[in-house]
């Protein structure tokens, strides 16, 4: 049933276009499934790939990786989040011989687990150690292990079968891991041939079931370098693959990284993905002398500005929309990038991604989401969190985006994160203010604004407004006032417009770390390093404290993906007309 339902829901936000390449993919897929030898991929350019392997030259690699993390690989650690190794081995185990499109998502494990050890970037991790010449007395032992673990991934993943092929994302991801272990391992030629095979397979792949029409994101540019790895490395064989790789980078960029260089998918840890994506295909490119990107250049480079705005003192990012914690090469490995100065102006605002970033004393940072809920026509990785804010201090998260958790296996969970109680703003009815469909979909998306801003010897102001509200039956307009009182004090006003009698809920989710107490009227909130104090202006009206409820959800914080915590949420409640209903919250850094 929740299939069907899927699939309504993807049909409906399609266009002639979309619904004709996805018949055309059902048909190529049953074609694949039926008779391989007739419709599966015809490998060729061996020959040439074994020439040209020689002569290219891999991109730059930049790495922080420890002894004890080239340790930890070499005993046998791969990135698992949650899921034990046995646990996914059981799972590919179960499911290793069947055609990949017939493996169902519906399971208790989730597949994101299974597919980030297939990525195999841990072995990248120690490619990188080699090819800076820190190996030392381990440089044997780094080449039999990448060697027999790159070989033994591909003869227990004989293409087109098991869960590592539904999605040619992961393909894409793959190729250049496979590209490097030629390149840097020693090898036998039949060895050499079993990875070129295993690459033109999952180019093959890719080529015809690019991410496209409604599926656009960074699924696809993953794709596209899969495509340019691939198409660079068999030459003649490949200038398809190479010229559609080219063609994915240079036309979605535009729908990826926004003119004032944030992100369509209003995910700040995506957008970190897609620019190392880029980066990493362009130094390729580049340093091969195949093509030129200087004209794509500059919107990387605002998206670089756009990430360094939101970073605080200690390098972190809110963890605002979706994420996966996944990386273009691996943990403490990234492609060479810019670097780009942080600009230190007390206010940037970003019109066309919807944000505006305060930073003050003390390493004050402050963000006000005013944005779209994601990329249309699904806004896959969007979290329904108009006029949310985040906040920290000194380095450390104190307002807090409580994250993702997980995207499959646990619907609940995922339909808590994304929704609008997980998040510092005003919840109606217990609604979020868009429609979830599906934990990727979702429907009746609203539109947010700031409608005013200013600024003068006595502070600063901002005003924001969504209609998330506005598809009831008696709607509702939310409007939030941010004001800045000289660096010390911040006062967030909700107020709203609309008809009937309605429950409305504030939220503020704190760091699972900081210490809270109560003193006098206003709520303490410290870390070792810093501490501010909230507080609702009216002396009659006092925030209560949830953490960890599970009926109903809320309270909770995820770190990173595949994990969650309880975390402190300052909660308030008042039912009435809109009209009479407002919130006044004071937050002192002094």
């Amino acid at each position: 049933m929740k299939d069907i339902h899927f699939y309504c829901s993807r049909l409906s936000r399609s266009s002639l276009r979309e619904i004709r390449y996805r018949v055309g993919d059902t048909c190529r897929v049953f074609g694949l499934r039926t008779l391989p030898s007739l419709f599966g991929p015809k490998v060729r350019g061996i020959d040439v790939a074994e020439r040209r392997r020689v002569s290219l030259v891999l991109p730059e690699w930049r790495s922080n990786i420890s002894d004890d993390t080239v340790d930890w690989v070499l005993g046998g650690g791969v990135f698992t989040y949650e899921a034990s190794k046995e646990r996914i081995r059981a799972f590919e185990n179960e499911v290793r011989h069947s055609f990949f499109a017939d493996i169902t998502l519906e399971r208790d494990l989730d597949i994101r687990f299974a597919w980030e050890v297939a990525r195999l970037q841990h072995l990248i991790l120690l490619l990188a150690v080699l090819r800076k010449g820190e190996a030392d007395d381990r440089g044997g032992v780094i080449n039999q292990f990448v060697r027999h673990e790159s070989l033994g991934w591909i003869e227990k993943n004989q293409f087109p079968y098991g869960p590592h092929f539904m999605s040619v994302m992961e393909c894409g991801l793959r190729i250049p891991v496979f590209l490097a272990v030629l390149k840097l391992i020693p090898l036998s030629r039949q060895q050499r041939n079993v990875i070129y095979r295993t690459i033109f397979e999952h180019a093959w792949l890719i080529q015809r079931r690019l991410s496209q029409f409604s599926s656009l994101g960074n699924h696809t540019v993953c794709e596209g370098v899969g495509l340019i790895f691939a198409g660079m490395l068999f030459g003649i064989y490949g200038e398809d693959w190479l010229e559609k790789g080219l063609e994915v980078l240079k036309s979605t960029l535009d729908q990826q990284v926004l003119d004032d260089g944030g992100p369509a998918e209003q995910s700040l840890s995506y957008q970190r993905f897609v620019l190392d994506q880029y980066w990493l295909a362009i130094d390729f490119v580049e340093k091969n002398s195949v093509y030129d990107f200087s004209g794509i250049k500059p919107r990387l480079q605002r998206g670089e500005a756009f990430l360094r705005a939101f970073q605080d003192a200690a390098g972190d990012f809110p963890s605002i929309g979706d994420s996966d914690d996944g990386h273009a090469l691996g943990p403490g490995l990234v492609p060479k990038r810019p670097s780009v100065a942080r600009r230190e102006d007390l206010v940037t605002t970003f019109p066309d991604s919807g944000y505006t970033v305060i930073r003050g004393k003390d390493k004050l940072l402050v963000t006000f989401d005013h944005g779209p809920l994601g990329m249309p026509p699904l806004y896959n990785h969007g979290h329904a969190d108009a006029l949310s804010i985040t906040l920290s201090k000194e380095g450390r998260q104190i307002l807090v985006d409580p994250g993702t958790y997980r995207y499959n296996g646990v619907p609940e969970w995922r339909k808590y994160f994304k929704g609008t109680r997980c998040h510092n703003t005003v919840t109606l009815d217990g609604l979020d203010q868009a429609v979830q469909e599906t934990s990727f979909i979702w429907s009746s998306p609203y539109t947010a604004r700031l409608v005013a801003g200013s600024s003068d010897s006595d502070g600063h102001f901002w005003v924001g407004v969504h209609d998330g509200y506005a598809r009831l039956k008696e709607p509702v307009k939310h409007q939030r006032t941010v004001v800045l009182f000289g660096e010390t004090d911040l006062v967030v006003k909700d107020s709203f417009v609309g008809s009937g009698v309605h429950e409305f809920e504030l939220n503020w989710h704190l760091h699972p770390d900081v210490t809270l107490k109560k003193e006098e009227k206003q709520w303490v909130i410290s870390t070792a390093e810093t501490r501010i104090s909230m507080r609702l202006l009216e002396p009659s009206d006092d925030f209560k404290i949830v953490e960890g409820s599970r009926q109903p959800i809320l309270g909770w914080y995820s770190p990173s993906y595949g994990f969650k915590e309880p975390c402190p949420v300052l909660q308030f409640k008042r039912s009435g007309e809109p009209a009479s209903v407002q919130f006044k919250t004071v937050i002192s850094f002094a």
